[in-house]
């Protein structure tokens, strides 16, 4: 069976999955646990280092970035791929000029608060949901604002991975929590044209983090796409 590699997101560790390794079927599992790397290109040649020599790969968020660059550098070992919450875009300007601020407060000893003030518009469906509004921010200061540093750089200087999923045969699954507000339907909708024979799915009652907050939904599309 082949096994799977999940990337989770920025500042986030295994715990990011919650309960979907134990819901879906199976199979060898290889969490690629954060790197101190401040670039997409150098993170995703870690975990292929590191990788089985061939694999199905699921990515979220960062991890879905990550992962994307990953298809760009070694696309006949990736036999599946779900990209999840996550966009094949290179950064905006204004987001750009975000990363700086966030940076100087991290390092300043803000790192909890740093990660708080960004869920809170843009992470969770329900912003009553303490478990996962208290988990994050425990994950990211487990991590340390040395790596926030170089992972927002990362984020920073992506580059745009559109032509890679546009060259992409294997099974495909596209997958967004209905109300992300920091990967928005489009991004997905494009994802999805890139790689038409992927499958889309939004996942109900879910934000950014559909593995915390809809664990079954998410497990059920996951299952689908490894069973493809």
């Amino acid at each position: 069976m082949t096994p799977l590699v999940l990337i989770p997101g920025l500042m986030c560790d295994a715990r990011m999955w919650g309960a979907v390794p134990d819901l879906i079927p199976p199979r060898t599992l290889h969490h690629a646990l954060p790197a101190e790397h401040d670039s997409i290109p150098a993170l995703a040649a870690a975990i292929l280092a590191d990788a089985p020599p061939r694999f199905a790969l699921a990515g979220l968020s960062m991890g879905g970035i990550i992962a994307m660059e990953m298809l760009a550098q070694a696309p006949d070992r990736i036999e599946r791929l779900a990209l999840m919450d996550t966009n094949p875009l290179a950064e905006v300007r204004a987001a750009q000029a975000r990363r700086a601020p966030q940076i100087e407060r991290a390092l300043a000893g803000d790192l909890a608060g740093v990660m708080r003030d960004e869920m809170k518009p843009n992470y969770l469906f329900r912003p009553d949901d303490t478990a996962t509004l208290d988990l994050c921010p425990a994950m990211a200061l487990r991590l340390g604002p040395g790596l926030f540093r170089a992972h927002s750089l990362a984020l920073r200087d992506r580059a745009d991975r559109t032509d890679a999923l546009r060259a992409y045969r294997g099974p495909a699954l596209v997958l967004m929590g209905e109300a992300d507000r920091l990967c928005p339907r489009d991004r997905h909708d494009l994802m999805h044209a890139l790689m038409p024979q992927s499958r889309l799915v939004v996942v109900p009652a879910a934000g950014h983090l559909p593995p915390l907050e809809n664990p079954s939904a998410t497990a059920r599309a996951l299952t689908d796409w490894l069973e493809d």
